[in-house]
């Protein structure tokens, strides 16, 4: 009898642990955006994306050596920088906010004009801006082809000399090795109904059923990835948004909706940093927004309570996930 009994003891403790290695394997494994699809000229591999993580944290890729691809995009806030905008080159600031770039390889276009349309092509643009990282590509290249580590890893990986292709192939793998989709929020669709409080469930209940919210901030990606005027300003003064791309007077205040993930490590919010905290970003929607020609049509006003505003901002905190960091520490 005691050894049927020890026996049965030794099952159950087997099936929890095999319960508990599932239960674990399915939260770790959560992927509700999909795979990340790599363009057929740059295949992901562990190579390429070990050398763009180099890169990406390299100082030396601008022309006084005081900026990287990190310095607007820090890992502990979610690859932004939590300035309204970001230190370049010489003392200088960028134009626009710091977007998240986590899940970048998911980014149909990339910036916030909704334009360029690889992360490839992306990597160029901060680089020779005069303001950011202030650099001639051309000089870039000689002085990385001269670090041996750089140019031997060129040789290895791609059997060629330093040069752009290597660079902006290295640090697009890297981006879009950037994941991040193990929410609470996540967990909590995936069938762990124990991942959100009942506030942060009426909070996700606001947002997806009673306003407007997923029009433009869908789930699963809380984006739709297009250039939107939200009504955030009368007069978008020097930064017209999309219309510097096109010219076309009906894109001025457009930029692209930006997604919602780890929305609670990424203030100041707007493209222009010009909204400090969840709760004035909930109000500016609440108030229905400016009354801008572009404004997009969905965006009306509405009225929450101070409970129902603070339940819609624990719902987007549950968006939160940094297990991305144990790669950063």
């Amino acid at each position: 009898m005691r050894l049927y009994k020890a026996y049965l003891l030794l099952l159950g403790a087997i099936s929890l642990s095999l319960f508990l290695f599932q239960c674990k394997t399915n939260i770790q494994s959560i992927k509700p955006m999909g795979e990340v699809v790599a363009p057929s000229g740059n295949p992901t591999t562990e190579d390429k994306i070990e050398l763009g993580r180099k890169l990406f944290f390299d100082k030396r890729l601008s022309s006084d050596e005081t900026v990287s691809c990190s310095s607007c995009h820090l890992p502990k806030f979610a690859f932004s920088d939590q300035k309204t905008f970001s230190d370049g080159v010489n003392g200088n600031k960028t134009q626009r906010n710091a977007p998240s770039i986590l899940n970048a390889g998911y980014l149909p276009t990339v910036m916030y004009d909704a334009y360029i349309k690889t992360l490839e092509l992306q990597v160029i643009v901060p680089i020779q801006e005069h303001v950011e990282m202030n650099m001639k590509m051309l000089d870039l290249l000689k002085k990385l082809r001269n670090v041996s580590e750089y140019q031997e890893s060129a040789k290895r990986i791609y059997n060629r000399d330093f040069d752009a292709y290597v660079l902006t192939r290295s640090i697009a793998a890297f981006e879009r090795s950037l994941i991040s989709q193990n929410s609470r929020f996540d967990q909590y669709i995936a069938g762990n109904k124990k991942a959100m409080s009942k506030d942060e469930r009426a909070g996700w209940k606001l947002f997806s059923e009673d306003l407007y919210c997923t029009k433009c901030h869908p789930a699963p990606n809380f984006t739709t990835y297009l250039p939107e005027n939200n009504g955030l300003h009368l007069d978008y003064g020097a930064d017209l948004g999309r219309f510097r791309i096109f010219n076309d007077s009906n894109d001025i205040g457009k930029f692209k909706v930006p997604s919602l993930r780890n929305v609670e490590l990424t203030f100041p919010y707007m493209h222009d940093g010009s909204i400090k905290s969840i709760e004035n970003v909930i109000q500016h929607y609440q108030s229905g927004g400016k009354n801008h020609i572009n404004k997009n049509g969905i965006i009306q006003k509405f009225n929450l309570s101070s409970n129902q505003i603070n339940q819609l901002k624990l719902f987007l905190f549950t968006l939160t996930d940094t297990s991305y960091m144990s790669r950063f520490r």
